[in-house]
C-alpha cells in the first residue's frame, strides 16, 4: 500500500523495493512524481488515467512530494530521484544481460550518455538510441527500430509531457518491459548539468542547487507550494 496523494497511489518503500518489484512486473511505467509532473494529471485526465494505470508506479521523486506525503500523515520512507533509479536499472541489466535503448534529448547529449554509461557499467548492451527531435504522428522508422531489438527497458528523455504523451501512445504497442520518463537525466548522466552536492540532496535541497544553476527553473518552483497547498486543503 503506497502513499495516497489525491488520486495518486505513491510508492512509498525504499529505493532497493521498488528495484525488486520493477523488475517482477512484465511491464510497467515509472512515473518520476515529483509535484510538477503529478499537477500535469489533475490537470490532464489523459495523464491523470496514465499514471493511475495498475503497469504504473509513481515514484516520490521530489521534496515536495515528501513533505506531500507527511501532511496527509501516510509518508513515503525516502525520496527516490528519477535519474537514480534510472541507473539502478542499466546497473542491473548489465548483470543481467537484458538491453536498453535511450530516446530523447539532442544528439550530443544522447551520444555522451551511450558513452557514459557504457564505460560506467561495461556490461551494458545499449541496442538502440534516437535523439528527442521527431514528430511524434510521424516517427513509424523509429517505433519499428524499438520494436525489432526488442529492448528490455526504454529510457524517454523528452520532458513533460511530451514523454508521457509517447508512454501513452506506444507504451502498448511495444514490447519493452520498463518504461521510464526520465525528464532531464540524460544531460546529468552526460555531464551536461551536474546534481547538487551530496550533502544538498540529503537535506532536500536540490530545488534550490538547481535553481541557482539555472534561474529559468525558479518559475517552475511556484509549482511546489500550489501543490501543497492543494494537499492541505484535500486534507
Amino acid at each position: 500500500m503506497g502513499s495516497k496523494l489525491f488520486n495518486y497511489d505513491i510508492f512509498s518503500e525504499t529505493q532497493d523495493e521498488l528495484i525488486e518489484k520493477v523488475f517482477s512486473m512484465d511491464k510497467v511505467n515509472i512515473v518520476s512524481g515529483n509535484p510538477e509532473i503529478l499537477n500535469l494529471g489533475l490537470h490532464d485526465e489523459k495523464i491523470l488515467n496514465l499514471f493511475n494505470d495498475e503497469k504504473s508506479i509513481i515514484i516520490p521523486d521530489g521534496i515536495g512530494t515528501v513533505i506531500a506525503s507527511k501532511i496527509v500523515k501516510n509518508p513515503v520512507k525516502e525520496k527516490i530521484a528519477g535519474v537514480e533509479v534510472m541507473e539502478r536499472i542499466v546497473e542491473k541489466c548489465s548483470i543481467t544481460n537484458k538491453s536498453i535503448y535511450l530516446l530523447g534529448a539532442s544528439q550530443e547529449v544522447v551520444d555522451k550518455c551511450e558513452d557514459v554509461l557504457k564505460e560506467k557499467y561495461p556490461g551494458i548492451n545499449i541496442c538502440g538510441k534516437h535523439n528527442g527531435f521527431f514528430d511524434m504522428e510521424n516517427c513509424d522508422d523509429i517505433i519499428k527500430e524499438i520494436d525489432v531489438k526488442n529492448p528490455y527497458a526504454l529510457f524517454i528523455a523528452m520532458g513533460a509531457p511530451r514523454q508521457e504523451i509517447f508512454i501513452m501512445k506506444y507504451m502498448d504497442k511495444l514490447p519493452c518491459s520498463i518504461y521510464m520518463g526520465v525528464g532531464g537525466s540524460f544531460d546529468t548522466i552526460s555531464g551536461k548539468t551536474n546534481r547538487a552536492p551530496k550533502w544538498m540532496i540529503n537535506c532536500g535541497m536540490e530545488w534550490l542547487y538547481r535553481s541557482i544553476k539555472d534561474p529559468k527553473r525558479v518559475k517552475r518552483l511556484g509549482v511546489i507550494p500550489k501543490f501543497l497547498f492543494k494537499v492541505i486543503k484535500s486534507n
